[in-house]
């Protein structure tokens, strides 16, 4: 079970918990009741202790169906079947399973989307095991009830969202039903946006004893809300839910959200920088606490670079030359949305491009030639297999200095892999980006270009860029000599009056979100619900596939189609238990 850095569990009352979680296969239909006796479960701690082992999915770790298959970070659903990156490592390695994933060549069969499936209801079936159980523990207060109510909806409502992203049409079931074989014939957003407002409605705002970080307050159930009615295009509702948020939206511990000045904060496994000011709600990760590595963030123990170096292993999620192209800009230091992939190649192999870049492709990405922390510059024996291009994933990793003690040293097969950094769940550029899009569609397009901008200032803001010739210091995240930038960057504010054009306006904060998102497993679920229909996915991930076939070989046989690929398939083995008794309940997706 992954710690929430919460200290009021009673370990036993916890392994307990953990023992029938474990072992629970048919998590939707058996109460927690039914696996131990209300004495232990049904107080305070034991209710408690239900509650963390719903936050204890978020990293997709744990539980039935989690592992590296469903992590929490979206690495292969979000960001490499949406181009951000290769599947990598070599052709054989995931190519039964994780590659036709990234190619839209799976069956519904597949090992990953089956796993997905499973752990998001297994976080749903968790939080409705908490909302079971609370009515019948005596020794809880009031405002206690009405907290764990909040925050087991919101949780709840969480892992629906990821459900819907991914799978569209799924039944929903809550605490009140006996029969969790229910039917996928209804939107189920109605429910998300009643889970999440309970949210809203029933925790606090800030937690007094400002220590437990990874919980969920209003203000983070608040930004999903907005989220939820970004997905559904309710602008109008989502809007005023932003301007609340940016004005007065705040952490647990009562700090007020902003933006580091220093990117790398966002993505240092250093505990005085994680859980900052722009880390609105993130999954927890801890090393060398004694539990044998399952408390670090093991559902991206493959993406690390190969060979020597940071983790060792294992060459996975490559960022694409795609990916790469796209951080080039114009003199005026702004992106190139539709001809980044022309002309020559970020750190082509042979005669490259020397034009200007934004400087977040080096927190994005590892490059040859580029300092990457203080690893000095990646060696080629870092990319596993040619196919796999020429960069490494970055965001995700830590530095030289950190080894052993931000990085498992524990009993664990891959323990080089696994780190205390945090998996972002949502940031506060995130959010502001979206604010950004709702303010085209129903408010403001200067109050748009405003909150854009804030992010793009924060690019240009050369504190946190990369550096030749200077020690890197993980305890401050950034370079002691900021004299000889690592290349060519150039990166701007949109002028006043950009975003008068609305057209211009949206193309300008979709490619604001793929550049400061990238590689967080946000670009398929943005393209999704950008596309509305028009195709507008299946084009842009086709004109991926067959510029980047020219990189990597192993996206031969790619393709994206119209009306099917928005959504992943229904596991069929869900659809077949669904029929266990009699005709299916569940029906599959469109194309499948």
């Amino acid at each position: 079970m992954k710690k929430i850095q919460i200290k009021l569990i009673i370990p036993i009352v916890l392994l307990l918990v953990c023992l029938v979680y474990a072992c629970r296969k048919d998590m939707l239909n058996r109460p927690i009741l039914q696996s131990l006796s209300p004495s232990i479960v049904a107080n305070k701690t034991g209710v408690e202790s239900l509650l963390i082992g719903t936050y204890s999915l978020l990293d997709g770790v744990g539980g039935n169906g989690g592992g590296i298959n469903a992590a929490g970070s979206n690495w292969l659903f979000g960001s490499v079947a949406a181009g951000d990156a290769y599947k990598g490592s070599e052709p054989s390695d995931g190519g039964n399973d994780a590659l036709p994933v990234g190619n839209f060549t799976y069956s519904t069969s597949n090992a990953y989307i089956k796993s997905k499936y499973q752990l998001c209801f297994n976080g749903v079936s968790r939080a409705n095991d908490v909302l079971r159980t609370l009515p019948l523990a005596k020794d809880i207060s009031a405002d206690d009830v009405k907290r764990i109510t909040g925050e087991a909806r919101f949780l709840r409502g969480y892992y629906y969202m990821e459900l819907k992203k991914m799978y569209n049409m799924i039944p929903y079931i809550d605490e009140t039903q006996a029969d969790a074989n229910q039917p996928n014939d209804k939107d189920i957003w109605p429910n998300i946006e009643a889970d999440l407002q309970a949210g809203v409605d029933n925790i606090a705002e800030v937690d007094p004893s400002k220590s437990q970080k990874g919980r969920a307050n209003k203000w983070i159930a608040e930004a999903y809300l907005a989220k939820a009615y970004m997905f559904e295009h309710k602008f109008a509702a989502a809007k005023p839910l932003f301007d609340d948020l940016i004005a007065n939206g705040k952490r647990t511990s009562g700090q007020k959200w902003a933006l580091n000045p220093n990117m790398q904060f966002n993505f240092s496994p250093d505990p005085n920088q994680k859980n900052s000011v722009e880390s609105i709600f993130a999954a927890q990760a801890s090393v060398n606490d004694n539990s044998g590595g399952n408390n670090g963030n093991t559902g991206d123990e493959l993406n690390f670079p190969y060979n020597s170096g940071p983790g060792a292993c294992c060459g996975w999620f490559n960022p694409s030359q795609s990916l790469g192209n796209s951080f080039k800009t114009d003199a005026n230091g702004l992106p190139l949305f539709t001809t980044y992939n022309s002309g020559k190649k970020v750190s082509g192999k042979t005669d490259p491009y020397t034009g200007t870049l934004d400087p977040r492709i080096d927190i994005t990405m590892g490059r040859p030639n580029i300092p990457y922390l203080d690893w000095g510059n990646p060696p080629a024996s870092w990319i596993r297999d040619p196919t796999d291009g020429v960069f490494n994933p970055r965001k995700n990793v830590y530095s030289s200095a950190e080894k052993g003690t931000n990085s498992s040293t524990e009993n664990y097969w891959a323990a080089n892999e696994v780190t205390s950094n945090n998996v972002n769940l949502m940031r506060y550029s995130d959010l502001l980006l979206m604010a950004a899009e709702a303010e085209v569609e129903v408010g403001s397009v200067d109050k748009a270009l405003e909150y854009v901008n804030m992010v793009r200032n924060r690019a240009a803001n050369p504190i946190w860029w990369i550096y030749k010739g200077s020690a890197y210091s993980p305890k401050a995240s950034e370079y002691a000599v900021k004299t000889d930038p690592a290349d060519n960057y150039l990166v701007k504010p949109y002028p006043a009056g950009a975003f008068a054009d609305k057209n211009y306006a949206r193309t300008a904060i979709h490619f604001e979100r793929k550049l400061e998102l990238a590689m967080e497993g946000q670009r398929f679920f943005d393209l999704q619900r950008w596309d509305q229909g028009t195709g507008s996915m299946a084009d842009e991930i086709n004109a991926f596939f067959a510029y980047d076939i020219n990189t990597n070989s192993q996206l031969n046989g790619a393709h994206f189609t119209k009306g099917k690929n928005e959504y992943y398939a229904i596991p069929q083995s869900e659809i077949d238990l669904s029929g266990a008794t009699g005709a299916s309940k569940l029906k599959q997706n469109p194309g499948y």
